[in-house]
């Protein structure tokens, strides 16, 4: 990172180390859960509203029949709920049930349990300061524009 803004490589050993922690209790939780990433990533795309088979495939660059199976697996242990289009009696349409959405949540309590770890270690000024500070990194990362999810 040599030559590089100082700002620009704090924000970057930031990522990293947000990432390191994020990713390992992600990864514990996958373990504890018998879940495969591919199949928590299914979970949330369904979450999202991305509710057939294609979708979840897509969005996770797996083939359809692979994303079929998936499905069916998340259907056996009951983390969704796969029905007809009423639209299209051909389509099926995914959506979470309530067990779903419950792994969904602590998938998120785990990843986040080592941010309230570090929020126990800052002072109330720190806090106050590290906050301000991510309201204008939001706000200035607002401005950039929407992003767009990546084609498969």
């Amino acid at each position: 990172m040599d030559g590089q803004d100082p700002f620009v490589s704090a924000l970057h050993d930031w990522t990293q180390v947000f990432m390191r922690y994020s990713m390992r209790d992600f990864l514990l939780f996958s373990k504890k859960t018998g879940l495969s990433m591919s199949q928590l990533g299914a979970m949330f795309r369904i979450n999202e509203g991305k509710s057939s088979v294609s979708d979840v495939g897509g969005g996770l660059g797996i083939t359809n029949a692979a994303g079929s199976q998936m499905v069916d697996r998340l259907v056996q242990l009951g983390l969704i709920l796969r029905s007809e289009d009423p639209d299209d009696r051909r389509a099926k349409q995914l959506k979470l049930t309530d067990k779903g959405r419950s792994v969904l949540n602590e998938t998120f309590h785990a990843r986040q349990a080592w941010l309230r770890e570090l929020a126990s270690r800052l002072s109330p000024e720190e806090k106050q300061q590290v906050t301000a500070a991510f309201h204008l990194l939001i706000q200035k990362a607002d401005q950039l524009g929407s992003v767009s999810e990546p084609e498969p």
